[in-house]
């Protein structure tokens, strides 16, 4: 009887232990993506029939993924932050200059800048680096995270940096609005002196 009962504590064990690793969200699973009769849609989709279901699959390279997240995150925080290695503005650099004209006296305003929120650019926040000797005896600096929490990072720099540009966009065009208004009014005014 104790000799079945360390059997079973044995096999729970085992079983634990393999139902952990099973739901370890980074461990890297096997994937069946065969089908049959698979017809090409477009670049990474396809439509065939697997387990006799008729089903439509779309494969990616996991590198491709990330590259185009990372890029799509980069290129939307310059669209609304600028670059200053470029010299473009973005959507905040053209809002706070819009702000210094709504101010200028010469278009009505009254000569005091209008208070733009600092830049707040979210990637450059993003990594420090483990520095140590590598296998090779080189000086290097590291940085690793699990590939599903880095995309799950970027997905959520780009929505909110989607939400910003939004924000911004809406900001500038009440800011041109201000500013075409007050120059007609300054103008105006102007005329009948």
């Amino acid at each position: 009887m104790n000799q079945n009962l360390k059997h079973i504590a044995c096999v729970a064990l085992v079983a634990g232990a393999l139902s952990a690793c099973s739901s370890n969200p980074h461990k890297a699973k096997n994937i069946e993506t065969n089908m049959e009769k698979r017809e090409s849609v477009s670049g990474q989709t396809s439509v065939g029939v697997k387990d006799g279901n008729m089903i439509v699959q779309k494969k990616v390279m996991m590198n491709e993924e990330l590259r185009r997240i990372q890029n799509d995150v980069y290129e939307t925080e310059d669209r609304v932050y600028g670059n200053r290695a470029y010299g473009s503005l973005g959507l905040y650099g053209v809002l706070k200059n819009c702000r210094m004209e709504l101010a200028d006296k010469k278009n009505g305003g009254d000569g005091k800048l209008m208070w733009t929120e600092p830049i707040d650019r979210i990637t450059d926040k993003e990594e420090e680096f483990e520095i140590g000797i590598d296998e090779s005896d080189k000086l290097v600096g590291i940085s690793e995270e699990f590939l599903k929490d880095r995309i799950k990072r970027f997905r959520g720099y780009r929505d909110v940096l989607e939400k910003r540009q939004d924000e911004y966009e809406e900001k500038l065009a009440i800011c041109k609005t201000e500013v075409k208004s007050k120059k007609y009014d300054h103008d105006k005014a102007a005329q009948t002196n």
